[in-house]
């Protein structure tokens, strides 16, 4: 979802001290971002959100005001387990909530690298999560918009929630997460604590089944919709959970189980718990090299900061397209950048043909194969796309948002030259303003980045796309990455991304490779 205020880049300073690193988090009506306090060198997490059209002063000051003073009472309630709201700033027209460093992974985050929990580990993040709530509903608090955005998992301790405060304080729809709203919420009605035990719920299904009870449709209107009227999807995988869930997702607020009969239910699934159940805890991957350097001391400059950063935007490009912040890798600072699309510029390269799932009318239909090259092997993947690979090359990483996008990666392993494929249903309408907008300013931080020529827009095989094209790194880890991302109409869209030593950019068997790839590729056909 993108906000409807004025667009704001990565780097801006807001109050004069917070400087936005990059969004790690989308919502109807919010962003999160990782960001620095400059003034106290720390770093931050704050949270975009875009008031009411037009907040008087005073509106936005009660705001600020409510925002503060109930996460600071939760915090109080429940310390270790609330995030602390530092501070509050309401501008023009925007809220900018400033929350204190959470040594965790955002659970949405977790999922988008794991897929779903077992219900053993899934019980014990929502006994965490019921502990949070029930403190907050003996004090008459409703957090209002409980939803994987809002809780960090740790390795070291409980989860971490955020948002207390935030509800009702967005554009309409006033929900931030309309897949985990409650059916009274999608009605606009008066809520309570029952609706943030329906958000347990929707979390707990979450958890186990891989995706939310009821999937984001694209338009908060039409989800919200979704919610109130249509049947629950019956959950396969919920287990001894079964119970909790399918209590928790009843319609009518007055039907859904207590937190007591909720707490008994989880618990008993924890007894259940075998040596077999019990799974690593999780490592935070985009936010490991920020929490080393809160480890580290006070954040001594841009140049500290930057590794940190350097390491959390390896999947900037990919969130951008694929329009989710969440569909994200498993690279490191020193790895070739993984942004997203592989491509060539559209004056070297404008071979290969696809023909996108649900083809629209007019969409032209692939040609013949051509011919593969000496060495060469079509690989059809799982997902239903298919591409040729240099014999040796394997599937080395897949990434995975459910259903709604993927991204996997092939190559032979090490420093040697990678393609990344990536589909997405959250792709934007304009390939060209996603690199430029979104993906670029998040690249530039990269240690030596350096685009080469314009963000060029193209047509691959039929459809609208964009190349970008970068160095990054130095020394013997530079590398030369060129991207292309195209949409299949409607918010559907394939990349392709080739990177490769930059030393070795110009070897016969990479510009063979990249040639190849573009030639080859095939998106699922129906």
């Amino acid at each position: 979802m993108t906000m409807g205020k004025p667009h704001v880049s990565a780097h801006e300073l807001v109050a004069g001290r917070y400087r936005l690193l990059e969004v790690f988090a989308r919502e109807t009506n919010r962003l999160w971002w990782y960001a620095e306090d400059v003034t106290a060198q720390q770093p931050r997490l704050v949270a975009q959100t875009a008031l009411p059209d037009p907040a008087a002063e005073d509106t936005a000051r009660r705001v600020t005001a409510r925002v503060v003073r109930t996460s600071e009472t939760m915090r109080l309630l429940r310390p270790g387990q609330v995030a602390a709201v530092v501070d509050a700033v309401a501008e023009a027209g925007t809220l900018w909530t400033v929350t204190e460093w959470i040594d965790g992974t955002p659970l949405g985050e977790l999922l988008a690298q794991e897929g779903s929990f077992h219900p053993v580990r899934a019980a014990r993040l929502g006994l965490e999560l019921l502990d949070v709530l029930q403190a907050a509903h003996d004090e008459g608090i409703t957090h209002g918009e409980l939803s994987p955005g809002q809780v960090f998992v740790r390795d070291g301790g409980p989860v971490v929630v955020t948002g207390f405060g935030l509800a009702g304080a967005t554009l309409v729809p006033r929900l931030t997460a309309p897949s985990y709203a409650s059916p009274e919420q999608a009605r606009d009605e008066r809520i309570g604590p029952a609706a943030d035990l329906w958000a347990l719920g929707a979390l707990l299904y979450t958890m186990v089944e891989g995706r939310p009870p009821f999937r984001d449709r694209g338009r908060p209107d039409a989800t919200l919709k979704a919610v109130d009227r249509l049947p629950l999807r019956t959950p396969l995988r919920t287990g001894p959970l079964t119970q909790a869930v399918q209590g928790l997702l009843r319609k009518d607020p007055r039907e859904r189980l207590t937190r007591k009969v909720v707490r008994e239910a989880l618990t008993r699934a924890l007894a259940e718990e075998t040596d077999a159940d019990r799974e690593p805890a999780p490592t935070p991957r985009l936010r490991g090299a920020y929490a080393g350097v809160r480890l580290a001391g006070p954040l001594r400059g841009r140049r500290v900061l930057a590794a940190g950063a350097a390491l959390a935007l390896v999947t900037a490009a990919v969130a951008a397209l694929a329009a989710t912040g969440a569909l994200t890798g498993t690279d490191t600072a020193g790895a070739p950048p993984r942004a997203t699309a592989a491509a060539t510029p559209a004056d070297r390269h404008t071979g290969g043909a696809t023909r996108p799932t649900s083809a629209p009318a007019g969409t032209p239909s692939a040609p013949p194969s051509p011919a593969l090259p000496a060495g060469y092997r079509r690989y059809s993947a799982p997902e239903g796309f298919s591409v040729a690979l240099p014999d040796g090359w394997k599937r080395l990483a897949t990434s995975r948002v459910s259903d709604l996008a993927y991204r996997v990666t092939f190559g032979r392993g090490g420093d040697s030259p990678t393609l990344a494929v990536t589909y997405s249903e959250r792709v934007g309408p304009d390939p060209v303003a996603v690199w430029r907008d979104d993906v670029e300013p998040g690249l530039a931080r990269l240690p030596g980045y350096h685009r080469v020529g314009t963000v060029r827009a193209t047509t691959y095989q039929g459809h609208r796309a964009a190349d970008l094209e970068w160095l990054a790194g130095s020394g013997d880890a530079r590398t030369h990455t060129l991207g292309r991302g195209f949409l299949l109409g409607g918010t559907r869209g394939f990349s392709l991304r080739f990177t490769s030593p930059a030393a070795a950019w110009d070897d016969a068997a990479n510009r063979l490779a990249l040639t190849t790839f573009l030639d080859t590729f095939r998106t699922p056909r129906e």
